[in-house]
């Protein structure tokens, strides 16, 4: 982190769920903004299946390395109406003119390679419909359930699962799709539940 005053840093984020002021347990990422929160409660680690509703979750991923989190989700709006609603069909058609736009887009996060892979990755997706489709290709690589990790420190960033996930995705064409984002995919497309020992969230995500 740059600059050396301590008043001026952020408090370090627990390692354990916080009990919030609303009386409910949490995992500790999901208290520091409203944003955050909500997607916490209400999308993280829920099954996420179709199209559209993968393509958005990978694009987002992808677009988040190297960024927080809540980056991506303020500027979720903004990636929803420059990638066509998440449309496999209408942004695989993007031209050169749609990446040279979309590198101009504020709304969005303006990286000319996650761009561009969120274009190839479209057209990887509409590729698959004639080799079982984009939700069996990414389904089939849900590990069995584990036990819950009590810290945040105790979760991985990538598993054997999420290296062979990446490994399938290259293989049909995908790219930006490391061991790292295609674990991020799985807990937030609800293949896992890595929501921590005694979050309120532990469970009851569905399957």
């Amino acid at each position: 982190m740059e600059g050396s005053n301590v008043a001026l840093m952020s408090p370090p984020i627990p390692d354990h769920p916080v009990l919030s002021e609303d009386g409910v347990v949490r995992c500790p990422w999901a208290l520091d903004h409203p944003l955050n929160t909500r997607y916490h409660d209400t999308e993280w680690g829920v099954p996420v299946h179709g199209e559209r509703g993968l393509f958005e979750r990978l694009c987002l991923e992808s677009f988040q390395s190297g960024l927080s989190w809540l980056t991506i989700l303020k500027k979720r709006e903004g990636f929803r109406a420059a990638f066509a609603g998440f449309d496999p069909d209408a942004v695989a058609a993007y031209t050169d003119d749609d990446h040279a736009r979309l590198m101009r887009d504020a709304a969005i996060v303006r990286n000319r390679a996650k761009i561009g892979a969120a274009i190839e990755n479209a057209r990887a997706i509409v590729a698959l419909r004639d080799d079982g489709g984009v939700d069996r290709l990414i389904w089939s690589h849900r590990p069995d359930p584990e036990p819950a990790a009590a810290r945040l420190s105790d979760l991985p960033t990538q598993t054997t699962a999420s290296k062979a996930m990446a490994t399938d995705l290259k293989r049909h064409g995908f790219v930006f799709v490391g061991p790292t984002t295609c674990l991020a995919l799985m807990q937030a497309a609800g293949l896992v539940d890595h929501h921590l020992e005694g979050c309120h969230r532990r469970g009851v995500t569905g399957s």
